[in-house]
C-alpha cells in the first residue's frame, strides 16, 4: 500500500506538471498544427504514467482519466474546443483535464447555484447515497465467493453490479475531491443507469457520462456533420469500443486478452442505437399505431440486453484470463486495509484525553 500511495504521488505530480505545461504553451498559440505540436511531448508522456502502479483499479482508472479522457480533451484543445481552454485558472485547468470531470455550463447551472463555500460541501443526500452504494459493494465483495455456485443469470447481474458500483465509487471519489478543491457545481458521472428505458438512454444520458462529454464533440458532431447522425453514432460507439480494448490492456497487462470482443460489444450496441432511432424516427414519420411497452418492461429489457451481451462479449477477456478472481482479491485487501485503519483510528481516539 505504501509503494502504492508513492505512485500515486509521482503520478499526481508528472500530470500536473504535464498540465501546467499544457495551459502555457497553448495560451500562446493558435488553434490548430501549433498547438498541437506543442502538445505532442503531454500526449506521448500520458500512456506511460498508468504503468507506475501494481494495483490493477489504480493503473485502470488513471488510463482511463490520462490515457483516453484527458488525450481526448487535449486534442479538443489543440483544436480550440472546449471543455479545456487556456484562460481557466491553473488548478481548474489541470482538475479538469486530468480528473474524469466537468464543471457544469454557466447556461446549465441553476440561478440559485453558486460557486461560494456552500459550494466545496457535500450534500448530506450525497454522503449517504454514497454510503449506502459502498456497503452494497462490500457486501458483493464479501459474497464473491458464492459466485462460482450461482445461475449463469445471476453471475451476469452480479458482475454488472459489481462494475457498476466499483466504477461510481471511483468516480465519485475524484469527483468530491475535485469540487471540495475547485468549488464548483460537477456534472454527475452517472445518472441511475438502472433505470435506464433504452440503449440510447443507457449510454448517452446514464452510464458513465464523461465518456459521451468527450466523445460527443470529438467524434460524434465532426463525423455527423460530414456523413450523418448513424455513421456520428456508429462512429463514436467505434472509438469507445477501440480505447476500452486499450484500458483492457492496462487491467491485464496482456496483448493476447485484447481479442476485439470488446470492440464487437460496442460495435454492437451502436448498430442497434442506431436501429432504435431509426424505428422511432419511422414510427412518428408515418404514423405507426404501436404501442411502447410500460417503463418497468423497457428498463427490464435494457439491461437484460446490456447484461447479457456484456458477459459474452465485454467480460469475456478478463474472466478467461482469471483476472477477475484477482481484481476481487485487490477489493478484499483495500477493505481490509480501511477496516484496519478505522480499528487504529477508533484506538487512538479512545487514548486521547477527555
Amino acid at each position: 500500500m505504501a509503494s502504492e500511495l508513492r505512485a500515486l504521488a509521482a503520478v499526481s505530480a508528472a500530470a500536473a506538471a504535464a498540465m501546467a505545461y499544457a495551459r502555457f504553451a497553448t495560451a500562446r498559440l493558435a488553434p490548430g498544427v501549433p498547438r498541437l505540436a506543442a502538445l505532442l511531448p503531454v500526449l506521448a508522456l500520458l500512456p506511460f504514467l498508468p504503468f507506475a502502479f501494481a494495483s490493477i483499479h489504480l493503473r485502470t482508472i488513471s488510463a482511463f482519466s490520462l490515457v483516453w479522457l484527458c488525450a481526448f480533451k487535449l486534442l479538443l484543445l489543440a483544436a480550440g474546443r472546449g471543455p479545456l481552454h487556456p484562460s481557466l485558472p491553473l488548478v481548474r485547468f489541470a482538475a479538469c483535464a486530468a480528473l474524469p470531470i466537468k464543471v457544469v455550463d454557466d447556461e446549465k447551472r441553476k440561478p440559485t447555484t453558486s460557486t461560494s463555500s456552500s459550494s466545496r460541501r457535500l450534500a448530506p443526500a450525497f454522503v449517504l447515497s454514497y454510503a449506502a452504494k459502498a456497503a452494497v459493494f462490500a457486501a458483493l465483495v464479501s459474497a464473491r465467493c458464492y459466485r462460482e455456485g450461482m445461475p449463469a443469470y445471476a453471475v451476469v447481474a452480479f458482475d454488472g453490479a459489481h462494475v457498476y458500483l466499483m466504477l461510481e465509487l471511483f468516480l465519485a471519489s475524484a469527483a468530491a475531491a475535485a469540487r471540495v478543491v475547485l468549488g464548483a457545481e460537477l456534472e454527475p458521472q452517472f445518472d441511475r443507469p438502472y433505470l435506464a428505458t433504452s440503449l440510447a438512454d443507457f449510454w448517452g444520458r446514464r452510464w458513465n457520462l464523461m465518456v459521451p462529454a468527450v466523445l460527443r464533440p470529438s467524434v460524434y458532431l465532426p463525423v455527423r456533420a460530414r456523413h450523418g447522425a448513424a455513421a456520428g453514432v456508429a462512429a463514436a460507439f467505434l472509438v469507445s469500443g477501440l480505447m476500452h480494448e486499450v484500458l483492457f490492456y492496462y487491467i491485464t497487462l496482456d496483448p493476447g486478452c485484447t481479442t476485439g470482443e470488446v470492440t464487437a460489444f460496442f460495435a454492437l450496441h451502436g448498430a442497434c442505437v442506431v436501429a432504435e432511432r431509426w424505428w422511432l424516427e419511422e414510427a412518428r414519420r408515418r404514423a405507426w399505431r404501436w404501442r411502447a411497452p410500460r417503463r418497468a418492461v423497457a428498463t427490464a429489457m435494457t439491461l437484460a440486453f446490456v447484461t447479457g451481451t456484456g458477459s459474452w462479449l465485454f467480460f469475456a477477456p478478463v474472466t478467461r484470463s482469471g483476472l477477475d478472481k484477482a481484481i476481487v482479491a485487490e477489493c478484499e485487501g483495500f477493505m481490509a486495509f480501511l477496516e484496519e485503519a478505522g480499528w487504529k483510528a477508533a484506538a487512538a481516539a479512545r487514548l486521547l484525553p477527555s
